[in-house]
């Protein structure tokens, strides 16, 4: 049973995106003319999006939006108990621990940090385990999610199937929760994965099952495909937004909170034709949620910004009912529920 006199909610945010930017006649010219830049603009909802520099490392980065949050919170990194880290596998080092790296780097010295994955739906998924792992130890009482991404550096836009993940961008992004708060409550969240696609996409060159090697060098760093895109397009038809659905709708049933109350979409960046039938759909309108078309799509770090934005641009206001949604490869679909301002 949840302890419903436990809550937990969000102190702040924090963001790190990098300076340089690919524009949408950059994607299109590196489509080899397959992509017109208006269809980069109009269809895939790409103005431009943010690159990584030097060292703009996913490890770095997160660093970078760790303290971005700590300086807004105003939080001291030693009260943070637990670190999540939603980075991504691509980074400096492998092997090496990215939520570690991070603790040190921010001073978090009374923290323990471990690296969670679910591509582009890890952010949820973490927001939700440190509810959960918050209400179950009493020692745990401010954790911090934190974490980079530039998974863009493994697309070859010269591939047509890939058209999907043109959108792919680079950036850093950080939420700190505390237990019993009594603001920005972070309610109920619903997770869901299909197996069936496991394999469905990937980097294809660089694992066990088939290493770089001198011949395939070149080729295993821009090898982020769709291994099997009949299969995948044909099973999301099918399955995806009937499971985007049912994730809001449940989400919001485990909150005790009507549907109709969402007041703003914090959403993973896609093509705009989806995003306005999600709109549509959800009974919202523009301004109701950030369609990050000068971003693209920073995997899990999506739903950071998006709230970030929202707050900065006064969409989100106290009692204004939040919901992020997200997808990722895999496959997996989440959804939660946040109430901004103070607890009732």
């Amino acid at each position: 049973m949840t302890d419903k006199s436990v809550n937990v909610g969000i102190v702040g945010t924090g963001l790190y995106i990098p300076e340089g930017r690919m524009t949408a006649k950059e994607i299109a010219e590196a489509t080899n003319g397959v992509w017109a830049e208006e269809a980069v603009k109009n269809k895939l909802g790409v103005i431009e999006k943010p690159i990584p520099g030097p060292n703009d490392g996913t490890q770095e980065m997160g660093v970078k939006a760790g303290l971005d949050a700590l300086k807004r919170t105003g939080v001291d990194p030693k009260e943070i108990d637990l670190i999540l880290c939603i980075g991504e596998e691509w980074k400096e080092y492998p092997l090496t621990t990215s939520g570690i790296y991070i603790q040190e780097k921010i001073g978090a010295t009374n923290a323990w940090a471990i690296d969670v994955q679910q591509r582009c739906c890890t952010t949820v998924a973490a927001m939700k385990m440190a509810k959960d792992m918050m209400i179950a130890d009493d020692e745990i009482n401010t954790v911090m999610i934190v974490g980079g991404y530039r998974n863009c550096d493994f697309v070859d836009y010269a591939d047509k199937a890939m058209s999907m993940m043109y959108n792919l961008a680079a950036g850093g992004g950080a939420l700190i929760l505390k237990k019993n708060y009594n603001k920005n409550l972070l309610l109920g969240t619903h997770i869901v994965s299909d197996g069936s696609m496991a394999r469905d996409a990937g980097v294809e060159i660089g694992g066990i099952a088939n290493p770089i090697t001198k011949d395939n060098v070149d080729e295993a760093y821009k090898s982020l495909r769709v291994m099997r895109p009949k299969h995948m397009k044909d099973r999301l038809n099918e399955v995806s937004m009937k499971n985007w659905f049912h994730c809001i709708d449940k989400a919001f049933e485990k909150s005790g909170i009507p549907k109709d109350e969402l007041g703003y979409l914090a959403v993973l960046h896609f093509k705009y034709s989806m995003h306005k039938y999600m709109l549509k759909e959800l009974g919202l309108t523009e301004d109701q949620t950030t369609y990050l078309s000068h971003y693209g799509h920073m995997g899990q770090i999506d739903q950071i910004l998006s709230l970030q934005l929202g707050l900065e641009q006064g969409k989100i206001k106290d009692g204004t009912v939040v919901s992020m949604i997200a997808a990722g490869i895999g496959y997996s679909w989440a959804a939660n529920v946040i109430k901004w301002g103070p607890a009732n």
